[in-house]
């Protein structure tokens, strides 16, 4: 036997399929559902788990029940509920239980209070036919009639179906299904109606009629917090991460090397280029003393032709004096 899980009733929904068929189900939260203390049959004769779930208020907590959470180091709840077990499915007090300790399509049990209705007459109460509504019945139409014999055994049975109060009791619906869970919100979707009313706690357990064919997790579903932490990827995936990363890197450097031999990069072309403006500015420049002097060889020409046409002059001057 597992153990079963302590549920607080949200409310009721339809969830659509694919073939557009709509499906009620119950959404029932597990508030903070954890495990309290331990039975054993050493010392206290049967072999049991106590769930606790919810929040109380501090002035609700008796001084009992406030000494009981120390003992085992566990946070006061607001409902605790004991479930038998076998000696090998004991859980480590402190745990948190998961939703996913019932697998979708599991059957099982859930019992919870029902819906008080108040006093009630035979025919809501018990689905009596009631008295004709007609033909000499008169303001005694919704009756449960005669409810016992004659002298003998002169009196009622106990258990007679009369009109009592009715509601507010312990019901349970077996064989409802998981429709699904959600680990995330901490939800479970049952197929069908649950007893009780919004906000009611509840107790799901395995079906005991039907055993199921599905494997369940043995002897259940919780958070460990002394579990290691799982890593976000395997070793044997980041390792081929890494050599595809090296492969790409080696390819694209190949034709990088190669440009590096043929002097073909950007740098090299720029100290080319540099290098061939330099040169055409030191054809293209020239000393200043070797300027100068073509200069002066230039203009030497002219001034001797110059001077030649004064010497013709002062001849013909000469000549006419």
């Amino acid at each position: 036997m597992r153990v079963g899980l302590i549920a607080e009733k949200v409310g009721m929904m339809r969830v659509f399929t694919e073939k557009g068929q709509h499906i009620p189900v119950t959404v029932l939260s597990l508030a903070g559902c954890q495990v309290v203390s331990h039975k054993t049959i050493q010392n206290d004769g049967y072999a049991a788990i106590q769930i606790g779930a919810g929040v109380p208020k501090v002035k609700n907590i008796t001084k009992p029940m406030r000494g009981h959470f120390a003992k085992n180091k566990v946070e006061p709840k607001s409902k605790l509920v004991e479930f038998r077990i076998d000696e090998s499915n004991f859980i480590q007090i402190g745990l948190h239980m998961k939703p996913d300790h019932f697998v979708p399509g599991q059957k099982v049990d859930v019992t919870g209070t029902s819906i008080g209705k108040g006093f009630a007459g035979a025919m809501k109460r018990h689905n009596f036919a009631g008295l004709r509504a007609s033909h000499g019945v008169s303001i005694s139409h919704r009756s449960h009639g005669s409810t016992g014999q004659c002298q003998d055994p002169g009196k009622v049975f106990k258990g007679k179906k009369m009109a009592g109060h009715m509601g507010a009791a312990k019901v349970t619906v077996q064989n409802l299904s998981i429709y699904s869970v959600d680990n995330d919100r901490g939800l479970i979707f049952i197929h069908g109606a649950v007893p009780g009313h919004t906000g009611g706690w509840v107790t799901i357990r395995d079906a005991i009629k039907i055993k199921s064919s599905i494997e369940l997790p043995i002897p259940g579903s919780f958070i460990d917090p002394n579990a290691p932490k799982q890593e976000s990827a395997p070793k044997e995936a980041t390792d081929d991460l890494t050599t595809q990363d090296h492969s790409a890197q080696g390819e694209n450097t190949e034709p990088s090397t190669q440009k590096l031999v043929d002097n073909d990069t950007p740098d090299n072309k720029m100290e080319e280029n540099t290098s061939d403006v330099s040169e055409e500015n030191e054809a293209n420049q020239m000393p200043v003393e070797e300027a100068d002097a073509a200069n002066t060889e230039e203009v030497a020409p002219e001034d001797e032709e110059n001077s030649d046409e004064q010497d013709i002059k002062k001849d013909d001057n000469g000549d006419s004096k």
